[in-house]
């Protein structure tokens, strides 16, 4: 039995009130890692724009920091 199959299992028990709750959280936990991953991209797609300042002879003594 899979974990989405015990939790399936464990939701159809609940009452309805603490299914709502149970709804809720797996939306702030879905809300999370959306943002998370909005902020990977950025960070990526960022990344080149940055590279001249990153990789400069000026600033090279700071790599070792």
């Amino acid at each position: 039995m899979t974990v989405k199959d015990m939790i399936k299992k464990e939701v159809d028990n609940l009452p309805e009130h603490l299914a709502a709750e149970v709804y809720d959280f797996m939306m702030f936990l879905e809300s999370r890692r959306e943002k998370s991953v909005l902020a990977q991209a950025a960070q990526s797609l960022s990344a080149s724009s940055f590279q001249k300042i990153w990789d400069n002879e000026e600033d090279a003594v700071y790599d070792s920091l």
